[in-house]
């Protein structure tokens, strides 16, 4: 597999970066890929992977210091968890919900367009998340998905009525990745009032525990690829929360999310991983060094070289183009900035998929066994 040194000037990071961008490529080649196979085809959550992560501090990387954690940027953030792909894919894209959940509630705190009440009120709410997440190994997942619903216009459909002592909240989210194998679920809701349309200012967030009572997790799960991040659907009804499981304040959400876009652009570490592991693993095939495989070296072949220059051409413009939009993060970003994400983001999305067909192409009839 390629190393980190190959695709990143690395005297610029810092030694805790670099220490756990190595321990993730450790943890990586010698437990991570061997059971990615069998997570896939025994549509198994990866447990095992979830468990190492937390022994090893990953749970807590963008969590702040001050509250026990590593305290990581986004961009720190992104490029661990696209090591985390090169090897298990559906553990990054799980891994890329529980971590959304900790950058909410550090990055929408810092946000400037907080009152000083917001930020008062949600000082001891996330205090409570960090804390379940450093001393428990708490895991979230972040179901935000409807199914059909714009949530990005409308108010979010699923909602919670006020009751003695807290809320109940009724609803339905789509792809919970995770389902059944965290902790908690950051539940974001509209909080509805008699004789007032739902409206955004009105949005919640509570942290609702996998055993409450009305919780239920339904739905079939067996995309190809995909089947591990056990992301089936959420049914929530009459679930009760109270205060202490509050995220945020209600509006906050709303009135900051729009302003850090890049936290919904989170996705793409995965996927950028996968590519790196996608065009390494292409290689060592043609090589004849990919274990299991007879050592045959494929390289005599020119048109194998030439689809091996395509594959790295593309990864290489790929991660260029995601590098930046990571390292340039940030609230309130110019429009040009905001271009550049989405351009990151269809790179990515579109060049892994196309890099992988190139591999099946390259390496032939073998890909399939």
């Amino acid at each position: 597999m390629s190393k980190i040194e190959d695709y990143y000037d690395i005297s610029r990071f810092s030694d805790e970066h670099i220490r756990m961008l190595r321990l993730a490529n450790k943890l990586g080649a010698e437990n991570f890929a061997p059971r990615a196979a069998m997570y896939d085809s025994e549509a198994k959550f990866p447990t095992e992977n979830y468990q190492d992560l937390a022994e090893h501090g990953f749970l807590k990387l963008v969590v702040p210091k001050e509250h026990g954690g590593y305290g990581f940027s986004l961009f720190e953030y992104a490029s661990i968890g696209a090591e985390i792909g090169k090897y298990c894919g559906a553990t990054a894209l799980t891994f890329n919900m529980h971590t959304s959940s900790m950058m909410w509630s550090r990055f929408m705190y810092e946000m400037p367009n907080l009152t000083d009440e917001e930020r008062a009120a949600m000082k001891p709410m996330r205090e409570r998340q960090f804390r379940n997440v450093v001393e428990d190994n708490a895991i979230y997942s972040q179901p935000i998905s409807e199914g059909g619903s714009n949530w990005t216009s409308a108010p979010i459909a699923t909602n919670c009525k006020k009751v003695d002592g807290g809320w109940l909240i009724n609803g339905f989210k789509k792809f919970a990745s995770l389902a059944g194998h965290c902790d908690y679920y950051s539940i974001v809701c509209t909080e509805h009032f008699e004789g007032k349309e739902p409206a955004h200012e009105d949005t919640m967030d509570f942290a609702v525990h996998k055993d409450s009572p009305g919780l239920k997790v339904i739905g079939e799960w067996d995309p190809m690829g995909m089947r591990a991040t056990a992301s089936n659907d959420l049914v929530l009804k009459d679930v009760f929360v109270s205060a202490e499981d509050m995220m945020m304040p209600a509006g906050v959400f709303t009135k900051t999310l729009g302003q850090w876009p890049t936290l919904m652009a989170t996705l793409t570490p995965s996927y950028m991983g996968q590519a790196q592991g996608i065009v390494d693993t292409t290689i060592e095939y043609l090589k004849g060094t990919l274990p299991g495989q007879p050592p045959i070296d494929r390289r005599v072949f020119p048109t194998k070289r030439m689809s091996v220059s395509k594959m790295y051409q593309q990864l290489c413009g790929m991660r260029a183009q995601w590098t930046q939009t990571f390292k340039e993060a940030q609230a309130f970003p110019s429009k040009e900035q905001v271009m550049r994400m989405y351009s990151s983001q269809v790179a990515v999305m579109d060049g892994v998929q196309e890099i992988a067909a190139l591999a099946i192409r390259t390496c032939g009839g073998q890909t399939l066994l």
